[in-house]
């Protein structure tokens, strides 16, 4: 019993750090099966025992939010779902009752109040009895109506999320591969909250309702209410009517379009549609009891481990990365998957040869299920005990029971992997080829310490050969596009440099003032910058301080030689896209790719822009009928839909 009262007392605090670092601080510290799994351990020892600690958390619901934002309580607590991944049960579950199936979004839940027909309050779900203040947050969202046609006290909950192309647009724009968002619940959870709520609205939140709290008349059914809310202006979490004979089949109907649906989702939602019916139940300490989650069955597949990689990061922390022989899973190939931390790589016992089952979870990030090989009593594998970037000898850090690999050297190449991602860009120097985790591989060897290395890699041929996923043939092909890419331009070249606030656009009026002359550009005073349209105090001093710094000087002394810069300047007067802003989607037939198309335009004196918005002038589309997220967003706000071919009339072209 000693053990057994032991065992719940450890599983409690790992549970817990676990949800405090995902709730609060909106990280990742285990997978979401290996949590399942420790629950669900966690519950047949509390059942076994009896006992369950006041602290555990199958008795508390979340954890105090931590932030500047308001707080308010909930009028009645907001519990979580009892789950399940078998569809039988889901059957079993629902007996003679209706039912509606419908996704469980994976974003942040809120709840919004309307008093009078106006949207009065936001409050995020928070620790379940009390959430965050955001109202002026959930006004930006781009589908929440600020007013609706009933006038009685309405309490709606709903899923703020962040669809995938958004959530990868976003992360696109940041430079700093360490500060990219893992994934969309998180980017929603930090967007949902911002203290700005202008960032919120750059973010194209949407909400989608999945239960009436208040108000709605009389409904007596969930599907009723449903399309209530519809009526009054909501978006709602797609659902459909089952009976117990039925469920199953409706499973698989959401299964099969999982693969395409562009909002994150971490499984399903049942619910007795008789309302009546689902409150007469009651609740658990935990859950209520008139509606169960379904989470995916994740598909599981058998492999060998080849190795583990130590991948060292900016911040210092060396990430493990499990390589294995290549297995089909979810309809993709995976060769890969994030071990998360040293902890973790002890206790799965991963070495090179060990059989592994690997699976995607929520059918999307590849991760370790299982380690066949390992056995009581094996050695726990050994972390590198030199950085594989610099060769200092690495840390081991225990924080709360979290052993992590770490880097202390403040010069490791590999923390510089921020300006060499931005370096390379496409919208920078464009070198095909030097993706990040490439990059990554030619820091470990050795082969890069500044940005000028780049146009040396010819030094490293062997080294490079030998890596993986390469051979001579790639090696040729990199050495290639480096050449290529080292016949540039002064615009390119100064948004590469990573200057604060100095991306294309910038660079492109910068170069423009300075008539394209690298060394009048580099020595632009402040006066010069300022006045160009656009250009600011801050961007100027940043600018200038660039130039004047001696180790950004000493770098560019090494990187100018090895370019070939066209410095070509004729002026223009004919701008026909002058002040205009232009959007572009779907395939594209005259110009060789998106990005060309948005280079023509800026020649041209226009704008090209990422996301359709009341600032958009025409969205460009070839399939002017498409049912595409940005026709509809400019058939909404009444923006012209050009095709490609009266783009180029417009060009003059």
């Amino acid at each position: 019993m000693n053990e057994k009262r032991e065992r719940i007392k450890e599983l409690v605090a790992v549970l817990n750090r676990a949800s405090r670092a995902y709730y609060q601080a909106d990280e990742e510290i285990m997978s979401n099966r290996e949590y399942d799994r420790l629950y669900d351990e966690l519950v047949s020892l509390e059942e076994e025992t009896g006992i369950v600690l006041s602290s555990s958390p199958t008795v508390n619901v979340g954890y105090e939010v931590v932030s500047s934002l308001p707080k308010k309580q909930h009028p009645s607590p907001m519990l979580s779902l009892d789950k399940t991944k078998d569809p039988a049960a889901l059957a079993a579950w629902l007996g003679d009752q209706e039912g509606l199936l419908s996704w469980k979004l994976d974003g942040l839940t809120i709840v919004l109040t309307y008093t009078e027909g106006r949207l009065s309050d936001a409050v995020t779900r928070g620790d379940g009895i009390t959430g965050e203040v955001i109202t002026g947050n959930a006004r930006v969202f781009d589908n929440v109506p600020l007013t609706i046609p009933s006038k009685e006290e309405t309490v709606v909950r709903g899923e703020a999320v962040i669809s995938y192309p958004q959530f990868e647009q976003i992360n696109e724009s940041i430079e700093d591969a360490e500060a990219r968002y893992k994934n969309p619940r998180n980017l929603c959870s930090g967007t949902v909250r911002q203290l700005d709520s202008s960032v919120t609205a750059a973010r194209h939140v949407r909400f989608y309702a999945f239960s009436l709290a208040a108000g709605g008349g009389d409904q007596t059914r969930r599907r009723d209410q449903m399309e209530w809310l519809r009526a009054q202006g909501f978006d709602t979490v797609e659902n459909i009517p089952v009976t117990r004979d039925t469920v199953e089949e409706a499973v698989a109907s959401f299964a099969e379009k999982i693969g395409d649906f562009d909002i994150p989702s971490d499984g399903l939602v049942l619910t007795f549609d008789d309302i009546a019916y689902g409150r007469s139940l009651g609740t658990t300490a935990k859950f209520p009891r008139d509606s169960i989650a379904f989470k995916w069955q994740d598909e599981l597949a058998e492999t060998t481990l080849r190795q583990i990689l130590w991948n060292p990061s900016r911040t210092g922390l060396i990430n493990p990365i499990a390589v294995f022989d290549p297995v089909e899973l979810e309809g993709t190939t995976v060769s890969r998957a994030s071990v998360h931390n040293l902890s973790i790589v002890e206790e799965l016992q991963l070495l090179p040869g060990d059989r592994i089952q690997v699976y995607k979870a929520n059918m999307i990030i590849p991760q370790i299920e299982k380690n066949l090989s390992a056995k009581a009593g094996r050695a726990a594998p050994e972390p590198p005990g030199a950085c594989p970037a610099c060769g200092e000898e690495t840390a081991v850090r225990d924080e709360n029971g979290i052993r992590t690999l770490r880097c202390p050297n403040p010069d490791c190449p590999a923390k510089k992997i921020k300006s060499f991602t931005h370096f390379v860009g496409r919208t920078a120097m464009n070198i095909e080829g030097l993706s990040e985790a490439t990059l990554e591989k030619l820091i470990g060897i050795g082969a890069l310490h500044q940005l000028a290395d780049i146009f040396r890699l010819d030094r490293f041929r062997e080294e490079i050969v030998g890596m993986e996923g390469f051979g001579e043939k790639s090696f040729d092909n990199l050495i290639k596009a480096c050449r290529k890419a080292s016949q540039t331009t002064p615009d390119r070249l100064l948004n590469s440099l990573g200057i604060p606030g100095i991306g294309s656009a910038n660079a492109r009026m910068i170069c423009l003032a300075g008539e394209n002359r690298w060394e009048k550009i580099s020595g632009m005073t402040e006066e010069e910058l300022l006045s160009i349209d656009g250009i600011g105090d801050v961007l100027a001093r940043d600018f200038t301080a660039f130039f004047a710094d001696e180790g950004n000087r000493g770098m560019l002394e090494e990187l100018l030689p090895l370019l070939t810069l066209d410095e070509s300047y004729e002026e223009r007067t004919d701008q026909p896209l002058q002040g205009k802003t232009f959007v572009i989607t779907g395939s594209l037939e005259r110009f060789e790719n998106r990005e060309a198309a948005q280079e023509k335009i800026r020649q041209l004196g226009g704008k090209a822009a990422g996301s359709v918005s009341k600032k958009t002038d025409y969205l460009v589309n070839n399939d002017i009928g498409s049912g595409s997220s940005k026709n509809k967003k400019a058939k909404e706000l009444g923006i012209p839909i050009i095709t490609e071919e009266q783009l180029l009339e417009m060009m003059n072209e």
